[in-house]
């Protein structure tokens, strides 16, 4: 089957068709060349933490896998990489992720959400991903970085244009982009250098220059990652949350009620709506079998998070948002050592910019146009969200 072919548009239809089907089915990935797609939660979850299923392109089959075109000094990141290389580079950032230091950022996630919603006034309409969703992401990820203010709406368009290139885009905007975010990366860790300031980047750098424990190509590739990656999924998770609520009227009010919810409300949304419709594509580097299918060395494997989490054996009524249902073990962040780095700061910001837009807008719906989703079966996630909103709840004045 072609990947393509009505996922964009149905994706929860088609991975349930493919799982009655078949656990593993041979298709045509994203690039046009073959692949072999996992969409049942066991066997998701074995292959996502499975050592004989490299992340590592050397492993593919000559002229099979195409993907992104990135130079080496964006591709040598933690997406392209097995231990040991892995293992060294993920302890070196690890710090800056973890539970500790996202609970110190909660204040200015919060400080910098306020300042948004301030914006947007008492009451109007707005599109929720250009207004609130994406500039949040973009700019706790920034600070935490050391990114200049100016350079952060530029960051946001070259991503979108790899990611989900608007329809009519030409064929080289992609290559215009990789360009400009090497220029880009290349200028800002020179000025680090020149003066570092208190950020994780001149942190990094300090580790690259004193330690000699990244060599400069890591450096940039790890710099790109961590902002690329800290904007995409935090904007589509913060995005998708606020439709699946929308959608789900009588899971609002409980949630109104009960803002207590909002960490468990945050790992349903995951669930529900993560914020890809694939996992980072995988090379075995010997002939495996999965879900009684014998795949060959070298050959393309794409893991579905997405379908694993709409899998009836693992949870059931999987398509309905339920927000106090158990959602342990949920695979939308990942899982083994490849589990997302930046999973509790993406977790805190949804969790804050959901906290600070209820609290605000008693009244929440959804406005007049059209709810766009990116054009993309790597990033599931929104190009418009269009809402109407207000400090006077519906039915009271």
């Amino acid at each position: 089957m072609d990947l393509a072919d009505g996922l964009l548009d149905h994706p929860y239809d088609v991975y349930r068709r493919l799982r009655d089907s078949a656990p593993v089915h041979r298709i045509a990935g994203p690039d046009g060349t073959p692949a072999w797609l996992v969409t049942r939660y066991e066997d998701v979850r074995a292959a996502l933490a499975d050592p004989r299923l490299s992340l590592d392109k050397r492993h593919a089959t000559a002229g099979t896998y195409k993907g992104f075109a990135l130079p080496p000094a964006l591709d040598a990141n933690l997406l392209n990489m097995d231990p040991p290389d892995h293992t060294r580079i993920r302890r070196l950032v690890g710090r800056a992720f973890t539970p500790r230091r996202t609970e110190q950022l909660r204040t200015p996630i919060r400080r910098t959400a306020d300042q948004l919603l301030d914006a947007l006034g008492t009451e109007g309409d707005t599109d929720l991903i250009a207004s609130y969703a994406a500039p949040l992401p973009i700019t706790v990820i920034c600070d935490l970085l050391g990114v200049p203010d100016r350079h952060r709406r530029d960051f946001r368009v070259w991503t979108d244009t790899l990611v989900a290139p608007a329809p009519g885009t030409p064929p080289e905007a992609g290559k215009h982009a990789v360009v400009a975010m090497l220029g880009f990366f290349t200028q800002l860790l020179a000025e680090k250098r020149e003066e570092p300031g208190d950020d994780l980047l001149s942190d990094l750098i300090a580790v690259r220059d004193e330690g000699d424990r990244l060599s400069e190509d890591e450096l940039m590739s790890l710099a790109f990652l961590i902002l690329f990656a800290g904007y995409e999924n935090t904007v589509q998770l913060i995005g998708n949350a606020v439709l699946a609520l929308l959608q789900h009227p009588e899971q609002l009010a409980a949630l109104r009620k009960g803002p207590g919810q909002l960490p468990a409300a945050v790992e349903e949304f995951l669930r529900f709506e993560g914020p890809a419709l694939l996992a980072i594509r995988r090379f075995p580097v010997e002939e495996i079998t999965m879900g009684g299918v014998t795949v060959p060395a070298g050959e393309t494997v794409w893991v579905s998070a997405s379908a694993a989490n709409r899998d009836p054996d693992r949870f059931p009524d999987p398509d309905r948002l339920d927000l106090a249902r158990d959602t342990t073990g949920h695979l939308a962040l990942g899982h083994g050592i490849h589990y997302c780095l930046g999973a509790p700061l993406a977790r805190a910001e949804t969790e804050i910019a959901l906290a600070a837009l209820l609290e605000r807008f008693p009244r929440l719906e959804s406005g007049k146009g059209e709810v766009r989703w990116r054009p993309s079966l790597r990033a599931r996630g929104l190009l418009t969200l269009p809402v109407s909103y207000g400090r006077t709840s519906a039915g009271s004045g």
